[in-house]
């Protein structure tokens, strides 16, 4: 590869000097750098990107950290943080794995959008210590330099909560997501604080935020069967096994299974009956966070934002026995 020694030797002048002519300075001539510019192009010259990067503290590049790739609300999250990304000068990469972590402390992007459990809040931290931006949408950091714009995850939980009990169910199963998620440990905070108001009894089933978990508690449901039960899924993945499984058996959703979940993901919306649900908009959440980001990068006073919830009626829950 050639480098810009190479061009030096060619031209017959500094290092330095094909430095300053390949970065357009007025400290050379116009006639010695277009000549350097020349002899740059009949070697077929790349820049190094990286180097230029580490000097210019800059990239114009954001990274966004995901634990996974699948489901349904990463694909409008990832438009949003894109499209105000774009609109503000910047790319969008997308990462996932403890090796890209590195790009962030060796400067390959401007600033971290992070969605993804397995990213060590420690780390995290160090990072912001050493001056990088960061805005987390799963966990709550006090640093100058992270900015956090949360779901209001016990917000939309009491919303379901309050859902299935004005329906008359005094009993209420909780599939859960996965042990450590910051969003399922909020939206139980939401379910317990709400049952305990209301004086109702909670179950609670472990889940894993995917289909499987939907599945292995409808299993656990109609083993146990004895009377219509409500159930919220603490996401519509979950939700959607359970449709599935129960769609091979005696039990109808609404009659004797009542269920609500969480996300509104499009598939939810031509379930039938149609699932009750907690809608947000994964679009704005992923808008806010890209603006959020530069905002910090543009070193501009942030406050922390909240995505908003709201309830979505529909007939996968139905009136309790009298």
């Amino acid at each position: 590869m050639v480098s810009i020694k190479d061009i030096a030797k060619q031209a017959g002048v500094s290092i330095s000097t094909v430095s300053y002519a390949l970065n357009g300075s007025d400290k050379v001539t116009d006639e010695t750098s277009a000549r350097i510019l020349q002899i740059a192009k009949e070697l077929n010259y790349i820049p190094n990107a990286s180097a230029r990067n580490l000097k210019k503290r800059e990239t114009k590049i954001l990274g966004v950290f995901l634990t996974d790739f699948r489901g349904d609300v990463y694909g409008d999250l990832l438009h949003g943080m894109k499209e105000i990304s774009n609109a503000l000068g910047y790319d969008l990469v997308v990462c996932s794995g403890k090796q890209s972590h590195k790009m962030l402390p060796e400067r390959m992007i401007d600033g971290a959008v992070v969605l993804d459990q397995a990213f060590e809040s420690e780390e995290l931290l160090q990072y912001a210590d050493l001056g990088h931006k960061i805005v987390v949408l799963d966990r709550e950091l006090d640093h100058p330099n992270i900015n956090q714009v949360l779901l209001d995850n016990k917000a939309g939980a009491t919303l379901a909560m309050d859902y299935l009990m004005e329906n008359g169910h005094r009993k209420i199963h909780i599939v859960t997501g996965p042990e450590g998620s910051y969003d399922s440990i909020q939206r139980m905070k939401g379910v317990r604080l709400t049952a305990e108001r209301a004086g109702v009894e909670i179950v609670e089933i472990p889940g894993d935020f995917l289909k499987s978990g939907g599945v292995q508690a409808a299993e656990r449901l109609m083993r146990e069967y004895k009377e219509p039960v409500a159930v919220f899924c603490l996401n519509d993945e979950m939700a959607i096994g359970l449709y599935n499984r129960l769609a091979d058996s005696q039990f109808r959703i609404g009659e004797h299974i009542h269920v609500i979940g969480f996300d509104n993901i499009e598939v939810s919306r031509y379930l039938q009956p149609r699932l009750a649900t907690i809608e947000y908009s994964k679009q704005r959440w992923g808008e806010l966070a890209s603006q959020q980001l530069v905002k910090l990068i543009s070193g501009e006073e942030v406050e922390h934002e909240r995505v908003y919830v709201k309830l979505i009626e529909g007939h996968s829950v139905g009136k309790a026995p009298a």
